[in-house]
Order: C-alpha cells, then sequence, then structure tokens
C-alpha cells in the first residue's frame, strides 16, 4: 500500500475520532489511571486496552463497509446517525465543562495479580454497552465511508492508534497526570476540547452527505 496524502487524510480522520471518543473518562480510564499510579502491570494494561480497541473498531469498519455497500441509503442513514450522536456527544461535554464534576482519583486498594488486573480491565471494557456505540457502530460508520479498502485501513489504523496512544499517556503519564487532573479547571479545558471537536466531526460528517 502506498501511504499518499489521501492515506495521511483517512488516518488522521481516523486518529482525531478515536483519540476524542477515547478520552471521555469512564471505569475504563480511572483503572489505567490508577494502574499507572501505582505502577502495576503498566505495560499488559495498555497493550490490552489498545487491542481491545482495535479489534472492536476493526470490525465496525470492515464489517459494516460490505452491508453499506451493499445497502447505499444506509450510509447516508449511519451518516446522519453518527452527526447525531456526535452533536449530542460533544454538548454533553460542553455542558459538563460548564459543571465540572468530583475531581478523578485513583483508589489505592491492595496489589492485584496481572490475572486480576486483565480480569477487571475486561469488566470495565467489555461489560460497558458505550464502547460498543463508540467503537463498534460510531467509527466503523465513519470508518466503511472510505471509499477504497486501503483508506478504511487507513482510518482504523488512526482510530486505533489514538487508543494506544491515550492509554499509553495515561498509563506512563500517570504520576505527572494525576495533580492535573484534580483541578477542576483541567476537566473543563479537556471538556470543552472535546465537545468542540465533536460538533466539528459532527459538521464534516453532514457535509459528506450533501
Amino acid at each position: 500500500m502506498n501511504f499518499d496524502a489521501t492515506h495521511f487524510s483517512s488516518y488522521s480522520q481516523g486518529l482525531l475520532l478515536g483519540t476524542s471518543l477515547i478520552i471521555a473518562i469512564g471505569a475504563q480510564n480511572a483503572f489505567v489511571l490508577r494502574q499507572g499510579l501505582r505502577r502495576e502491570h503498566v505495560t499488559a494494561i495498555v497493550l490490552a486496552c489498545g487491542l481491545a480497541d482495535a479489534l472492536l473498531m476493526a470490525a465496525g469498519v470492515f464489517g459494516l463497509a460490505s452491508l453499506i455497500n451493499a445497502q447505499p441509503m444506509l450510509t447516508r442513514l449511519l451518516t446522519w446517525a453518527g452527526a447525531l450522536f456526535l452533536s449530542g456527544y460533544g454538548l454533553r461535554a460542553l455542558w459538563r465543562a460548564r459543571r465540572p464534576g468530583a475531581d478523578l482519583h485513583a483508589a489505592l486498594g491492595p496489589r492485584l495479580s496481572l490475572r486480576q488486573a486483565l480480569l477487571q480491565l475486561a469488566g470495565f471494557t467489555f461489560l460497558n454497552p458505550h464502547v460498543y456505540l463508540d467503537t463498534v457502530l460510531l467509527v466503523g460508520a465513519v470508518g466503511a465511508q472510505q471509499q477504497e479498502q486501503t483508506l478504511r485501513l487507513a482510518f482504523m489504523v488512526g482510530a486505533a492508534s489514538g487508543s494506544f496512544l491515550w492509554f499509553a499517556l495515561l498509563g506512563y503519564g500517570a504520576r505527572w497526570l494525576a495533580p492535573w487532573f484534580a483541578r477542576p479547571r483541567a476537566w473543563q479545558i479537556l471538556d470543552g476540547l472535546i465537545g468542540l471537536t465533536m460538533l466539528a466531526l459532527a459538521a464534516m460528517l453532514l457535509m459528506k452527505s450533501f
């Protein structure tokens, strides 16, 4: 595959979307931060999180692609649905930016074995219904719009890269990030950036549908 400007554009779109989605704070991110603060199994945790997202994103991008090619009208419906979801996601993040929630603290507790840590992580990841909405449906719907198989691959790699980069930053940079995350103002800035990014992506989707 020749990696030209078109492929880089698809990769960048995937990276932007994947990063924006994964930064939303939840149980999985809190667990990664906790393990990073305690320096327990950080490499395994980061790799497991990134690989799980990559597999779900690939299933969405390449599974939905064949279905969409057979049903052209489905492309438009998924585009509108994706734009609606992104708009709601973005507005919710901007609302959170107005009223920052409680500080995120990584709870201290007994040391976990690698098996215990991975089992807990699997629960945080696969028992969360939002992970399927974000990775399989949303990333899949946007990625499946890429015109060629190689562009879909570039988009998916970009989205997965966003997950790996975020989890690596969260896990390995936890001791530096924790004091920053303890400030409500930091959450306001982060949520504000997420909200604006989501609204911009929604606008891009709507423009593509016309």
